[in-house]
């Protein structure tokens, strides 16, 4: 017999199917069906295989195979028994024989397809004295009702054997999209509670009042929502998934999205995060006094302060500062700083800006301005230094006691008082950059020093043959070889700085005071390095350097 010879065959193209059995298996081929109607149903399908003694196939491909009608043939089982003369032959791949049929009523049953349409349960009706239904009997019912996604053949055995309701298909759910989501990359759970340092010790003059962004820094980064995937019922039909919620980029004042999901700072700020906006401010605004309740300040950028500065608190800014109460005892440096009320130093009080300071007042205190310093009322026993200018003028313009110096001019209304009190004036020569050549002359002479004893020690040691020490000396010696370099180009910097400042010292040749009412004796200035004690009561006058003499001229 050949290998696939054809024995008999059931069917045709007119009756939209057609059965083939052959030496190797049994084989289905259904047609597609032009015609509206339908041309026999998945029972008769059935009822040809158990009349040819068909029992072992698979019915989900059975009922695929039907569904898909594309005129392909399907094999369908290997072993069949097909009848010839009146008796029965079975094909060469039998190889078992038909068991005995157990005669006994088959138990009932009922398949149950949850609304959501994703899963089939088979209730069983069991009765000792019937027999129970067959894997294939579950089966051609799943098929019957179509469903042909999921079937769990492990599950149907065992409910067969073991239960009385049992799932027997079971779809694949689909799976969610996620929704967007935003990703913060600093945190504000700490503002305003005290820091604590490496030795758990609380640092209440650091309450964490703000936190900072430095430019182009990324503040947030939005996980974009997904569609989720899709999943399938026990009918093979696709449900769809329900996509995660989309959010927008929580982008607000002084930043900017890159990347589409990015949100960058575009300044250096404090971040205020409102919920949907994310935002860089460039000010600072404390309610009350810097004290206790808020700690040291410390920003990158303007702060405005609603009270005081307290004794022992440090105020710092790269903008400006605006003080709407006084600085009693405390310190405060920014870009200008401007105080309402006045400097109480208590002898410990300091005030530095890059640009100008303006007060009401100061006592007992230490000024230092960039530009200049401009007092509305006096200034008592103080040490104010300003590059520029130095203004002691309004309702009395009083100064009385300490050191002032102006690069260009100090104007007041009075200097000194009737019991000559020592007060000492310096001008035509700017502190601040004075104070800057020395500090950079005092560095450049230590870095020569160092410098010097690196060269000496680098020449005892190049005497000394360096494959012959342990390896750590040679790494030591290594590091001071490479340490000379920066530290001489630091020295030559510094030397250039100096012939800088030199040249522009020199050429500050222009200083005056002018007193719009009275001098009193006990008052020393300096102008341009020439000096003179004001013996006598001096009015209305300008004082300048004329003839390398101070000379007094009109207001």
């Amino acid at each position: 017999m050949d290998e696939n010879e054809k024995i008999s065959e059931v069917g045709g193209e007119s009756a939209g199917y057609l059965f083939e059995f052959k030496s190797d298996g049994v084989y289905l081929t259904v047609y597609p069906n032009t015609d509206s109607g339908i041309l026999f149903e998945l029972s008769d399908m059935r009822q040809i295989l158990k009349d040819y003694g068909v029992a072992d196939y698979d019915i989900e491909l059975l009922a695929r195979t039907v569904r898909t009608a594309d005129g392909v043939p399907c094999r369908l089982a290997e072993r069949f028994v097909t009848p010839i003369d009146g008796e029965k032959r079975e094909n060469v791949m039998v190889e078992e024989k038909v068991q005995e049929a157990d005669e006994r009523e088959t138990m009932t049953f009922s398949v149950d397809v949850s609304k959501d349409r994703m899963t089939a349960k088979i209730h069983i009706d069991r009765d000792a004295a019937k027999k129970p239904p067959t894997e294939d009997a579950i089966l051609a019912a799943l098929a019957e009702r179509k469903i042909t996604f999921g079937i769990d053949r492990d599950a149907i055995r065992n409910g067969l054997d073991h239960g009385s309701e049992f799932t027997a298909a079971k779809g694949v759910p689909p799976e969610n999209g996620a929704d967007a989501k935003i990703v913060k990359n600093f945190s504000l759970a700490d503002k305003g509670r005290p820091a604590v340092n490496k030795y758990d010790q609380v640092d209440y003059k650091n309450m964490n009042l703000f936190v900072l962004a430095k430019k182009g820094q990324v503040l947030a980064e939005r996980i974009p929502h997904t569609q989720g995937v899709p999943g399938t019922n026990i009918f093979g039909d696709e449900i769809r998934p329900k996509p995660g919620k989309p959010k927008p980029v929580p982008a607000g004042k002084n930043t900017e999205v890159r990347e589409d999901n990015l949100v960058v700072a575009l300044i250096e700020g404090q971040i205020v995060d409102e919920g949907s906006k994310i935002s860089v401010d460039p000010k600072l605004t404390i309610q009350g006094d810097v004290g206790v309740g808020t700690g040291n300040i410390d920003f990158v950028g303007a702060v405005d302060i609603g009270g005081s500065v307290l004794q022992g608190f440090v105020v710092k800014a790269t903008g400006d500062i605006n003080i709407k109460g006084m600085v009693s005892g405390g310190v405060v440096q920014g870009y200008n700083v401007y105080i309402a009320g006045g400097v109480q130093g208590m002898n410990r009080g300091e005030v530095r800006a890059e640009e100008e300071v303006r007060a009401a007042f100061v006592e007992n205190a230490k000024i230092e301005a960039g530009g200049g310093i401009y007092i509305t009322d006096v200034a008592l026993h103080s040490d104010l230094r300003a590059g520029k200018v130095l203004a002691v003028e309004g309702k009395r313009g009083l100064v009385t006691g300490g050191y002032l110096a102006a690069g260009e001019e100090i104007r007041a209304k009075t200097i000194g008082n009737t019991l000559f009190v020592a007060t000492k004036l310096v001008v035509g020569v700017n502190p601040m950059l004075q104070r800057r050549y020395q500090e950079t002359c005092k560095q450049y002479a230590e870095n020569k020093k160092k410098l010097s004893q690196l060269t000496k020690a680098l020449n005892t040691l190049g005497k000394i043959d360096v494959s012959k020490l342990p390896p750590e000396r040679a790494a030591q010696i290594s590091q001071m070889t490479r340490s000379q370099f920066p530290l001489a180009g630091k020295i030559e910097r510094d030397e250039k700085l100096i012939r800088e400042l030199e040249v522009e010292i020199a050429q500050m040749r222009v200083g005056r005071i002018r007193v719009a009412d009275k001098m009193y004796p006990g008052t020393k200035i300096i102008i341009n390095s020439i000096m003179k004690n004001i013996q006598t009561e001096e009015q209305h006058c300008t004082l300048s350097v004329e003839d390398d003499e101070i000379k007094a001229g009109p207001y």
